[in-house]
């Protein structure tokens, strides 16, 4: 990013952010100051040598951005590989917030909390921009842990709040969940990975409020998301419908869209649409039309409710078919003694790629065997030729920093894999 100021802070969890920032500065030429922040962060801001007899005012009016100038660079994930720098302005900061503001149904009375980290767009947008844009107050925490969450839910009467898929299971299986009054808490945007619908369902009874599926990027921000107003069917069945500064489609190969309900590409374009790749044009996929490729498989019905299907890159192909990853993962989620559970693709001589389930189980569940996994999925009415050929236990899974689950890494572990079956 060629960044001329870096500001770390000393140590954190045991990790030394300082002695690394100075182990990297050889290999940095555009860095001119680093800035190490010890516990004392307050002393550090008022520190004389800090201090200069300037005209505040002229230097903000010299060094103010145009409002299509770039004003965030922000890093994606990285799920199914290397992060991209994301640009974005600040007229496309601002309608992705509104549109987000308008659709959740925020106002100044809202208490946010925010669990995820200030580097992704959900922490940066929902948790950072939106507490001034509403004049609302924010709670943050430092590290994600759900009782933490809970307290903080119960003593400053959140009301809302925002995170992947893992941040509304980990509240909503906490075995310490009764021990707090969280009647406060009104909303749960959940967004940024598919998620399981028995999820939402759970967690909407649990949790006692409602439950916004989503679909977003760092890209765009939160593209589409349900209303509070939408039938059950909808709100446990689909990730809603494009917010307002955005619209969707879904393509075939051929660019076109596709008929209602049939998978295909999901394309997106509108105010919120980002303006670039740090110094990768060739990676901002847009046509002529501005339709952007996301990178994700949907289905969307004639109402322009979708349903995300996958990532591309998560596609696996046996024998000349497409295996549903998402309706597998969804499946297998309704385990009970499942915690989380991804699908990827395991190479194959003969039908090119097979599946691979990789599991995580709850503390309390019973040992899971292949045999009993594929009996539970055939139960349900899985076709066999969908059927996961190989079962990997995990203790945890691989995630981001936001708690997506990294499936490049999963496919890694897989490519050294056989099946256990056929």
């Amino acid at each position: 990013a060629d960044a001329k100021v870096l500001v770390t802070p000393g140590v954190v969890r045991g990790q030394d952010h300082a002695a690394m920032a100075r182990e990297l500065r050889p290999s940095l030429p555009k860095l001119e100051h680093l800035f190490v922040i010890g516990d004392n962060f307050e002393a550090a801001l008022l520190d004389p040598g800090l201090e200069r007899d300037v005209d505040a005012g002229a230097v903000f009016a010299a060094g103010r951005p145009e409002p299509d100038e770039v004003i965030q660079l922000l890093y994606t994930s990285g799920t199914t590989g290397e992060p991209k720098g994301v640009m974005h302005t600040s007229n496309t900061l601002l309608a992705m917030v509104m549109s987000y503001v308008e659709r959740i149904g925020l106002g100044e009375d809202t208490a946010i909390l925010m669990g995820s980290p200030l580097a992704h767009q959900t922490g940066f947008m929902y948790g950072l921009i939106l507490s001034p844009v509403l004049g609302a107050k924010t709670c943050y925490l430092d590290i994600w842990q759900p009782e933490a969450a809970l307290r903080l839910i119960r003593d400053e009467t959140v009301t809302f709040t925002m995170g992947a898929t893992p941040f509304l299971a980990d509240l909503t299986n906490s075995p310490v969940l009764d021990r707090y009054d969280i009647s406060s808490l009104e909303t749960f945007v959940s967004a940024g990975a598919p998620i399981p619908r028995v999820l939402v369902e759970r967690a909407s009874e649990r949790l006692g409020c409602f439950v916004h599926s989503g679909w977003g990027m760092t890209e765009n921000g939160f593209g589409s998301g349900t209303r509070k107003s939408d039938p059950p069917e909808r709100v446990f069945g689909t990730d809603g419908c494009a917010v307002s500064c955005l619209e969707v489609r879904v393509v075939g190969e051929d660019g076109t869209p596709v008929p209602d309900e049939e998978e295909g590409r999901l394309q997106v374009r509108g105010a919120g649409q980002f303006v670039g790749y740090l110094k990768r044009p060739e990676r901002y996929d847009t046509d002529g039309d501005g339709w952007f490729e996301t990178g994700d498989n949907a289905r969307m019905d004639a109402d322009g409710y979708i349903r995300i299907s996958g990532r591309s890159k998560d596609i696996i192909i046996r024998g000349g078919e497409n295996i549903p990853v998402v309706e597998v993962e969804e499946l297998l989620y309704r385990h009970p003694g499942v915690a989380d559970c991804a699908i990827v693709a395991m190479p194959d001589e003969r039908l090119g790629e097979r599946a691979c389930a990789f599991v995580t189980l709850r503390p309390d569940a019973d040992a899971l065997t292949f045999e009993a996994m594929c009996g539970f999925l055939l139960e349900r009415r899985l076709a066999k030729p969908y059927l996961p050929e190989r079962l990997e236990l995990l203790d945890a899974m691989p995630r981001t920093a936001s708690g997506k689950i990294q499936k490049y890494r999963l496919r890694e572990l897989a490519a050294g894999l056989r099946p256990m079956r056929g």
